[in-house]
C-alpha cells in the first residue's frame, strides 16, 4: 500500500458575498488507492480535529453516475484524468511532494456559495425550459412498440450519459452550456416521441439558457476535453441546426 505526502492549495470563501483566497493544507501518508473525494474526507477530519473549518466540497453518489461532485484541479475541471468525474479520480495519479490547486467551477451563471460548492441550478431551469416530452394522461405507450433504427438509438443514448456536472461550463473561456444543452436536447429530438415538440424545445432551452448569463461557443473543444462522459461537439452542430430549423419557421 503506497502512501505519499500532499500540499494542498484550496480556495476558501465563507458565502457569495464575502471575498474568497486560497489556503495552503499539508497533508501527510495519504493512500494512493483513496479517491480525490476520500483525501480531502481526510482532510476535513483533520481540520474537524483542529478546531477549524472544513472545506465545503459537492459530493453524493461518488461513483460518476449523479454528477454532483465536481471542482478544478491544477487547472483541469474533474482533474488531469480523462473520462472521469472528481470522485472517480484517484490519488495514485499523483506523486509525493505534489502541490494541488483546488478551485471551485467558476462561470458567472455558476455563482459560489462556499468553498467549492457552487450553485448550478441553472442547469435546471434549462431543463425545465423544455428538456422532457409532454405525455398525455393515460396509459403509457410502450417505448419498444416504436421502432427506432440502431444508430439512431445509440447516437440519442450518447447524448443522454450527461450527468450535467457542470465540466463543460468550467473549462469553456466564454462559459458557454452549449455541450450540456446540445446533449439534453439531442436526446430528444433524435427520438420519434421528442420530434412533435422539437422546435419550441430548442427555443426555450436556448432562450433560457441565454438568460441564464452563460457565454456563446467559439469552439474551443475544452468541453469535449473534460467531459466525464465523452460527449460530443457533434451535438453543438445538431443543436444550432435545430434552432435554425425552429427560428425560420415558427
Amino acid at each position: 500500500m503506497s502512501k505519499i505526502d500532499l500540499t494542498l492549495q484550496i480556495w476558501r470563501q465563507r458565502n457569495s458575498d464575502s471575498l474568497g483566497d486560497f489556503e495552503i493544507y499539508d497533508l501527510q501518508a495519504i493512500d494512493t488507492d483513496m479517491s480525490f473525494l476520500e483525501m480531502l474526507d481526510v482532510l476535513n477530519e483533520k481540520l474537524t480535529k483542529e478546531g477549524k473549518e472544513p472545506v465545503a466540497f459537492d459530493h453524493d453518489c461518488r461513483e460518476g453516475i449523479c454528477g454532483m461532485c465536481g471542482a478544478v484541479v491544477d487547472g483541469v475541471a474533474h482533474g488531469p484524468e480523462k473520462e472521469v468525474t472528481l470522485c472517480q479520480l484517484h490519488m495514485r495519479h499523483f506523486s509525493s511532494g505534489d502541490m494541488i490547486v483546488i478551485e471551485p467551477f467558476r462561470s458567472r451563471a455558476f455563482p459560489i456559495r462556499r468553498d467549492l460548492v457552487v450553485d448550478r441550478s441553472a442547469f435546471d431551469r434549462i431543463i425545465q425550459a423544455g428538456g422532457f416530452v409532454s405525455v398525455n394522461t393515460g396509459g403509457v405507450i410502450d417505448g419498444n412498440a416504436i421502432p427506432i433504427p440502431a444508430e439512431t438509438a445509440e447516437l440519442a443514448m450518447d447524448a443522454a450519459a450527461c450527468i450535467g456536472c457542470g465540466a463543460c461550463v468550467a473549462s469553456c473561456p466564454n462559459g458557454a452550456a452549449m455541450l450540456f444543452t446540445s446533449a439534453k436536447i439531442s436526446q430528444l429530438c433524435l427520438l420519434p416521441q421528442g420530434q412533435a415538440e422539437q422546435k419550441q424545445r430548442a427555443l426555450s432551452m436556448v432562450e433560457t439558457m441565454d438568460k441564464e448569463g452563460f457565454g456563446n461557443c467559439t469552439n474551443h473543444k475544452e468541453c469535449e476535453a473534460v467531459c466525464p462522459k465523452s460527449i460530443s461537439i457533434r451535438n453543438i452542430a445538431r443543436l444550432n441546426r435545430e434552432y435554425l430549423k425552429a427560428v425560420l419557421t415558427e
